[in-house]
């Protein structure tokens, strides 16, 4: 077993600390399904636990059982090397918008990631953390690439719920600031797509 651990590549599982917390059965579905493949690191700002919200009867004893486990306690998102990772993995998050939306340390290392070409994976609201990912020039860096977010609707109905009345950063919003342009799915509301669009 440590041979295959060893061997293994590594994925850096990013995480909110942020109140509006980490979707329990997005963070499961992203830790059994990447455990296979790669040894895990989770890491949040601060190295705070995470805060699991939407957690079920489904879900409840994993959850349980992961905060058992030694791995997890999450490190500090300021103290990790993006050259020690092969892949990063942003679960659904709610709570990216308020903290890795805007988190200078996850920012160097998703350049590290784009520069390396290594693999990046954000999924639903976990979309959101890549906005801090922008250049000096204040350019994205991640400009000419198509992405599925959340729309505004689906967010202020969650926060709404949820009693928080503001956020300071979403991804229908984002692209506009960085010259991106945008293209919504009228299919699907619940999903939004960006990306540098051919005129």
């Amino acid at each position: 077993a440590m041979s295959d651990r060893l061997g293994k590549p590594t994925c850096l599982i990013v995480a909110s600390a942020a109140a509006a917390g980490v979707s329990a059965q997005s963070f499961l579905h992203c830790f059994t399904l990447t455990s296979s493949a790669f040894n895990l690191q989770v890491a949040t700002p601060g190295g705070k636990s995470i805060d699991f919200v939407d957690v079920n009867e489904s879900n409840m004893r994993w959850i349980q059982d992961f905060r058992m486990k030694s791995y997890a306690n999450p490190a500090k998102l300021e103290s990790i090397d993006g050259a020690r990772y092969h892949a990063l993995l942003i679960p659904n998050c709610p709570g990216a918008m308020t903290d890795l939306a805007n988190s200078g340390y996850l920012a160097k290392i998703l350049q590290h990631f784009s520069t390396e070409n290594k693999p990046i994976c954000a999924v639903g609201h976990g979309v959101a953390a890549l906005c801090c990912a922008t250049n000096e020039d204040k350019s994205w860096v991640f400009q000419g690439y198509s992405l599925t977010g959340v729309v505004v609707g689906k967010v202020a109905q969650h926060r709404v719920h949820e009693g928080i009345v503001s956020f300071s950063c979403h991804m229908e919003c984002f692209p506009c600031d960085c010259s991106v342009n945008v293209k919504l799915n009228q299919q699907n509301a619940g999903n939004y797509c960006c990306g540098s669009l051919d005129s």
